[in-house]
């Protein structure tokens, strides 16, 4: 076999590769994204390069305190990065920059967030969730767009949980910024007085 041919035939093996390999990873389990903006710092900063795994809501679904990858409701086009606080059927009451979950149950959890760089008292707000919709905000409240401003996630937009922090190297991360919430602390009574959005 002459080098030529070699040469041509292990071209031909690295492409396919690519093809059988690389690309189902790429369309069906996970893609990169690059974080644009302050919304969530101090977790992430502007320009960390994210891997998003978009394979596991296939199989659990999304939980409190995970960071999502999501197609912005008033334009799908948009990709946004945000913490998800509520979750489905669940009341979100947000009071001087304080968050308060209530469960379908009547069970009801102050959230303690850590994660947080500086709380916004500029919504006072109470809403009700769907069955397949989520609440999310980013970290740094006072410069995030989010659930407060254009409400809930419907499921079908969640692309995938953060999985990776590639950059900046120092950075380096699997699930980076992902943050388990202290189960529920007492029990009100569930208020009849909620909106929908």
């Amino acid at each position: 076999m002459s080098k030529t041919s070699s040469i041509t035939r292990d071209i031909i093996t690295f492409v396919l590769l690519v093809i059988v390999v690389v690309v189902p990873i790429r369309l069906f389990i996970a893609q990169p994204f690059i974080v644009d903006g302050s919304s969530m710092f101090p977790t992430f900063q502007n320009g960390n390069y994210l891997i998003v795994d978009e394979l596991t809501y296939d199989f659990s679904k999304p939980q409190r305190g995970d960071v999502i990858v999501f197609r912005y409701p008033g334009n799908p086009s948009i990709f946004y990065i945000k913490r998800i606080i509520g979750l489905p059927n669940e009341t979100i009451t947000i009071k001087d920059g304080r968050v308060t979950i209530t469960e379908p149950s009547g069970a009801a959890r102050a959230l303690t967030e850590p994660f947080i760089s500086a709380k916004d008292t500029t919504y006072n707000i109470k809403t009700t969730l769907g069955p397949k919709q989520y609440f999310v905000m980013g970290d740094n409240r006072p410069e995030s767009s989010d659930s407060r401003v254009w409400g809930p996630v419907p499921s079908r937009n969640i692309i995938g949980r953060v999985f990776l922090r590639l950059f900046p190297p120092n950075g380096f991360g699997v699930f980076p910024g992902v943050h388990h919430f202290a189960p529920v602390v007492h029990t009100i009574t569930a208020s009849t007085t909620t909106s929908n959005l």
